[in-house]
């Protein structure tokens, strides 16, 4: 089936799968949209994104895009849009979008942050329940760093959706021989499978800045894993997701790739630096950050124990220094593991 594809926001992620959309055999007719017309200019000119995917030549079928005039109507010329804005932009371009017709799906991973008027907390999909609930929406995530995807690297995504139609269409506009992506209706647990895994990563980002070993990077993302788990639950979502690429999958690629931001943080911290100078250092968001505050409020609003978490939060808001962090969660008292 050939689509019109329209991908709202040109940073790393957004870009690739663009440039994804647009290799296929059926022949999409994908769009990549920048606010920033200069930008979006010279990408069109240079065949490529040169602040984010440098390395990576955009196929012909690829076109940029940018208008100052109303996003909504030129959005609703299209098959499919695709949101690839960080967390904190979702809501307002929801907003703009929220009378569409066409399928809506997000790229992005993490828990909304408190803003003017907004209460903190809130996951992509109930974010879109608050301001655009008519929408047939639903999330594209999964194990996948962008560069990767960007050169046909082989790559597993999830399209996750209440709507059978947003699944499919998910599938039809980026399954490809070097990306499969499988359907799943569970999209509580795929989203909170992506939001946790950023908190994690950071702890095992330290721990291995710290020279902690193997054992304890195993450790860490085995007990992680069942922390995501008993809150995704608790959310109501099913346990069986977090086996699965947006739990597991997201998890271990996240807490061991060198590409990953999160990682990188802890790995900073370990060194010495201040959160404020780690995230400098990135030049790119790491939403693991600006989740953990929110992952630990609604863990303990449930009920649920998320200890690791828990360490993060206290190790990023200079609580505990690195050290402390890691002696506070091995001084646990003895439990069963189940």
């Amino acid at each position: 089936m050939r689509l019109k594809i329209a991908v709202i926001g040109a940073g790393a992620w957004g870009t690739a799968l663009a440039i994804s959309a647009s290799r296929q055999a059926a022949g999409h007719q994908v769009q990549l949209w920048t606010r920033d017309a200069a930008a979006a200019k010279a990408m069109q000119s240079q065949r490529s994104n040169q602040r984010y995917l440098p390395d990576v030549d955009f196929p012909d079928a690829l076109q940029c895009a940018s208008s100052d005039s109303v996003l909504a109507p030129w959005a609703a010329s299209h098959d499919l849009i695709v949101i690839g804005t960080p967390m904190s932009a979702l809501r307002g371009m929801l907003m703009n979008l929220k009378d569409l017709t066409v399928p809506v799906a997000w790229l992005c991973k993490g828990f909304e942050a408190a803003s003017e008027g907004v209460e903190s907390g809130a996951m992509p999909h109930e974010v879109c329940q608050q301001v655009a609930p008519n929408l047939k929406s639903g999330a594209l995530s999964g194990p996948s760093f962008a560069l990767e995807v960007a050169r046909a690297q082989p790559t597993a995504l999830v399209a996750a959706s209440a709507h059978a139609s947003v699944q499919q269409i998910l599938v039809d506009a980026f399954h490809s021989p070097s990306l499969r992506v499988y359907a799943n209706e569970d999209i509580v647990g795929v989203e909170v499978g992506g939001a946790v895994k950023n908190v994690l990563a950071i702890a095992t980002g330290l721990s291995d800045g710290l020279n902690l070993g193997l054992n304890a990077r195993a450790a860490l993302i085995t007990r992680g894993l069942s922390e995501m788990t008993r809150l995704g639950v608790a959310l109501g979502a099913k346990a069986e997701t977090f086996m699965g690429l947006s739990g597991l999958g997201d998890l271990v690629l996240t807490s061991t790739g060198d590409l990953s931001r999160n990682r990188k943080v802890g790995l900073l911290l370990a060194q010495g630096m201040d959160l404020q100078q780690a995230v400098q250092s990135l030049g790119h968001v790491a939403e693991g950050v600006y989740s953990a505050r929110t992952v630990v409020k609604r863990a303990q609003a449930l009920g649920v124990d998320m200890p690791i978490s828990q360490g993060v939060l206290a190790l990023l808001e200079g609580k505990l220094k690195p050290a402390e962090a890691v002696a506070a969660l091995m001084g646990r008292g003895a439990k069963d593991e189940n």
